[in-house]
């Protein structure tokens, strides 16, 4: 066997699996520690693998990994939807190269070259009117900015966010994300409200034509062109909030939302929703904030940015992940009035916006492109969505939603048709390994965990997406085999 290429042969109960997309690139032999004594000294316990059988990676290209055996794994992941432009880039390799060998480090109580190029660049990417750019090393980072100038700009101090929504894992950040399994049991920020999800699968709205998503779940939907009656009634939720929720006659500070949710499992919200929901917000004297930390970037395909799929156009920004293709990089942009705000006081960021990360952020921007890859986000994520979809019909006792826009994709594993009740947390994680053992790296996610996060690096091919959709099959088609055969479920049946 030639090294990195799967064995199938080795492989229990997968002899019926297609092979491994070809990959020219030859990965050298790993020379590091062993194994066990990585797996032993992992440095914090909070740390945890993702996988019951961790994975010791030590190489990357394109969209491959390869482990310390020199086994080649498919990422449909991206690490964790980081990895834009591909693993080891060359273009990216050497412009960090480059710059590393003449500037690596300096603030913006300087001004230096790399700085000013990369935010001209990246301000060409965005409305017009959203022509300041601050640069900043998380997403987490970006999203607490954003809360400080919406603060400082309204002189309100209240963050209306979403249920199931994910902005980070700082104080504040974690106030305004709305998934229990991210909080820690310690009192949270003040002045976060969180408002009714807006799902129009699992939540008490919502049919088929609801979403801006090539697939349909099949449910049945009362909207008639852009009257949309789900967005109506989730609307009414916000201005429930105000009613009871919110100090009367008020205003607020801001409106997060992510353009589609990630972490929470590929959530889409009713396709008017936003556009009303941003009109409140400023009518109450708020400003919006479009967490694009995973929906930006051309991911979703028809647009370069996910709010530009919901018609609307944020009052600030916020962004990381793809931005540096796994460098520490993250940017928040806001209009010149807004941005004001911040001269209150002395603001100093120690690496944000270094010549490193702007190199690596200039040269994703060129990377996408020249070679098209938010075209190829539509076309391939369109292609995977309708492969994932059969899984559906084959399927429906198992799988209830197929779900997403360009190369962000959920699938999700449910317990019982009608209350759509989640996969149980041993079985879905069971279809998760068995997905990493032959072959393939996605994620998992919604506060059940039992969603599978499929959000590669945007340079996968129509190839990869077949490979992806027949080891999601084999992974269901195993587990149903064996809870039938053990007799410890009776709703693992495929038409």
């Amino acid at each position: 066997m030639s090294r990195g290429i799967i064995n199938w042969s080795q492989l229990r109960c997968y002899s019926s699996l297609p092979e491994l997309p070809h990959c020219q690139y030859k990965t050298p032999i790993y020379q590091g520690p062993d194994y066990e004594t990585v797996k032993l000294t992992r440095l914090a316990p909070s740390e945890r693998p993702y996988y019951k059988k961790p994975l010791l990676i030590h190489e990357g290209h394109g969209q491959w990994l390869w482990d310390h055996t020199g086994r080649r794994y498919l990422d449909m992941f991206a690490g964790i939807v980081t990895v834009g432009v591909g693993h080891s880039h060359p273009k990216i390799v050497e412009a960090l190269s480059k710059q590393i060998s003449k500037l690596g480090n300096t603030t913006v109580i300087y001004m230096h070259p790399q700085y000013h190029e990369y935010v001209e660049k990246l301000k060409t990417k965005l409305p017009e009117k959203l022509n300041v750019v601050y640069l900043v090393n998380s997403g987490s980072e970006a999203n607490e900015l954003a809360f400080l100038i919406a603060k400082l700009y309204t002189g309100a101090q209240e963050i209306i966010s979403l249920q199931n929504g994910y902005h980070g894992g700082t104080l504040a950040t974690q106030a305004a994300t709305g998934l229990s399994v991210a909080k820690y049991p310690v009192p949270q920020a003040n002045g976060f409200t969180h408002i009714m999800n807006p799902d129009v699968y699992k939540g008490p709205w919502g049919g088929s034509q609801c979403r801006d998503c090539p697939v349909s779940h099949g449910k049945n939907c009362p909207c008639i062109g852009n009257n949309c009656q789900a967005a109506d009634n989730y609307f009414t939720q916000l201005q429930n909030a105000f009613k009871y929720s919110l100090p009367s006659g008020k205003p607020i500070a801001a409106f997060i939302a992510e353009s589609i949710q990630g972490i929470g499992g590929i959530v889409q919200y009713p396709k008017t929703y936003l556009s009303k929901v941003y009109d409140f917000v400023r009518s109450k004297g708020g400003i919006c904030i479009a967490d694009e930390v995973q929906t930006g970037f051309g991911r979703t395909g028809e647009n370069f940015w996910g709010f530009q799929g919901h018609n609307v156009v944020p009052d600030i920004v916020t962004m990381a992940k793809a931005i540096g293709n796994g460098f520490p990089l993250g940017a928040v942009v806001t209009t010149q009035e807004i941005a004001q705000v911040l001269n209150k006081a002395m603001r100093v960021n120690t690496f944000g916006g270094n010549p490193l990360a702007c190199a690596v952020g200039s040269a994703v921007l060129d990377i996408i492109e020249e070679e098209k890859l938010q075209e190829n986000c539509f076309i391939v994520g369109t292609h995977l969505l309708h492969r994932l979809s059969t899984l559906m019909l084959d399927y429906p006792t198992i799988i209830g939603d197929v779900r997403g826009k360009g190369l962000m994709i959920g699938v999700e594993l449910i317990a019982d048709v009608e209350t759509k009740e989640p996969m149980a947390v041993e079985q879905v994680l069971d279809i998760f390994e068995d997905i990493k053992d032959m072959g393939v790296l996605i994620g998992k996610g919604g506060v059940h965990g039992n969603i599978l996060r499929i959000k590669p690096p945007m340079c996968v091919t129509k190839e990869d997406a077949d490979f992806t959709v027949e080891i999601i099959k084999k992974g269901v088609e195993n587990h149903r085999d064996k809870y039938i055969k053990n007799k410890e479920s009776v709703y693992f049946t495929a038409v």
